[in-house]
């Protein structure tokens, strides 16, 4: 196996890392989501605002130690946490115009989660890859050589 094809082959283990992590904050934020917005009352906001800090949770150590876990990282954390808030923030604006918008249509939230999981599938992959986690992934430390 060449250079290229090790490289493949590790972006789809970590595609498919990626997709288990993605999961389980889906389904995770959905059941309390559910919990949320049936048992407890809360209206779209509060509900979706609930499930996604839980959701959120699960998915960043999932995703920070298992799909794009390096050593290189845990020098970064103050770093790629608040990537990760930031990235998370915005998120949660669109997530919630998404599943708004289509309750204002006469669908309901819980299909409104699955056309936004949709979306954040390929949305937060370029993001976690290119922006949270990948600050430092690439990073290689700089030698003390002088030049002659």
């Amino acid at each position: 196996m060449n250079k290229k094809q090790k490289r493949q082959r590790r972006e789809l283990i970590q595609i498919g890392e990626y997709l288990i992590s993605g999961g389980l904050y889906f389904w995770t934020g959905y059941a309390v989501f559910f919990v949320a917005d049936t048992f407890l009352g809360l209206n779209l906001f509060w509900a979706k605002m609930v499930a996604n800090i839980v959701g959120w949770s699960v998915n960043y150590v999932v995703l920070r130690f298992w799909v794009f876990a390096n050593p290189n990282l845990k020098k970064h954390k103050v770093d790629v946490t608040g990537k990760y808030a930031l990235i998370t923030l915005i998120n949660f604006f669109l997530d919630y115009l998404i599943v708004f918008g289509l309750k204002q249509l006469g669908l309901s939230p819980y299909f409104g989660q699955f056309v936004s999981a949709g979306f954040f599938t390929v949305w937060n992959y370029i993001w976690y890859k290119t922006f949270v986690f990948a600050s430092h992934i690439h990073h290689r430390p700089r030698t003390n050589k002088t030049k002659k």
